[in-house]
């Protein structure tokens, strides 16, 4: 294998400059020279015969090439950091890291309450969550991004594997002083001309657009696309709109009473929730298939997700 031609420290300096284009700003958080920046950004360019920047007064403007490399170096430096934290966790009795990551939610209240339970039935293994991976949790499934996702509805194809950790309604939520507030449950057409929040405008067969708007042909006034649930909690809590989100997610603003919740549809919408691995072989893999096992366990002795 042909060796790299740009070394740590190139990437490190590509890295900073993405975010910190002034010459003397980059080379202070570098720990060098101005003078020294620039001979290792020539250095760069020569390795790889292409230009990386463009001087424009006493900043720095990208190339394509250099904006390119940017995107990897921020993934090369990130999977150093957490490669160090794994080998310490290792040196403290942890053999096994495996990386997770919840689709589309960054709500981890049920997380110290697992990480016991684990600890208990597994004690070799510690858990990283990769928040990054929410979006494209499959995807970053597969390309060995993380290990474990855990995500909404039931996965097809031979690729992975899953098993199913709980059944969970999705909620209609508002702010208390909402003219709705006390129905157990809303129609499509409680929906017509609210100011809707929603985190996806790609419809999905088993979730509100199909079972409550289509069928009926009303809809509600699409206000804002907000790809982080708990950011739409607190617009809703606000009084900014009303949304649709996963009972389990929403639980402990509702509980607190900073939104309302009730029903989508009179007989509810049920979504199941699964635990998926990659369909591989081998010992690391095994140890996935056990953690999303442990887990499955877990959510069905306690509340789990809900607690």
């Amino acid at each position: 294998m042909k060796a790299p031609l740009l070394d740590l420290r190139h990437y490190q300096m590509i890295a900073t400059l993405a975010t910190t284009p002034r010459v003397t700003d980059a080379a202070e958080r570098l720990g060098i020279t101005p003078s020294a920046l620039s001979h290792r950004i020539r250095e760069a360019e020569r390795r790889l015969g292409v230009p990386l920047f463009s001087r424009s007064h006493k900043r720095l403007r990208m190339t394509a090439a250099a904006e390119y490399l940017a995107q990897v170096a921020e993934r090369l430096l990130s999977d150093l950091v957490r490669a160090e934290r794994d080998a310490e966790r290792m040196g403290q009795g942890v053999r096994h890291v495996v990386r997770l990551a919840v689709e589309a939610y960054s709500s981890y209240h049920w997380l110290p309450a697992f990480l016991r339970r684990l600890k208990t039935a597994q004690p070799e293994v510690g858990i990283q969550v990769v928040a990054a991976a929410a979006r494209a949790p499959l995807e970053s499934l597969l390309d060995h991004t993380v290990d474990l996702v855990i995500v909404s509805g039931e996965q097809s194809g031979g690729r992975t594997e899953q098993v199913h950790l709980f059944d969970d309604e999705l909620t209609f939520i508002m702010p208390p002083s909402h003219r709705l507030a006390g129905k157990t449950h809303i129609d499509g057409q409680d929906i017509v001309g609210e100011d809707f929040i929603t985190y996806t405008r790609i419809p999905e067969p088993d979730r509100e657009y199909a079972r409550l708007f289509r069928p009926n042909d009303t809809y509600p006034n699409w206000t804002e696309t907000v790809e982080l649930p708990e950011a739409i909690v607190e617009m809703v809590a606000a009084g900014l709109g009303t949304s649709v989100l996963a009972h389990w997610a929403v639980k402990g603003a509702i509980d607190s009473g900073r939104i309302l919740g009730c029903r989508v549809g009179p007989e509810g919408v049920t979504i199941p929730w699964y635990a998926v691995v990659r369909a591989d072989s081998g010992p690391e893999e095994s140890v996935r298939r056990a953690v999303a096992e442990t887990l499955a366990l877990w959510c069905r002795e306690t509340e789990g997700f809900s607690s």
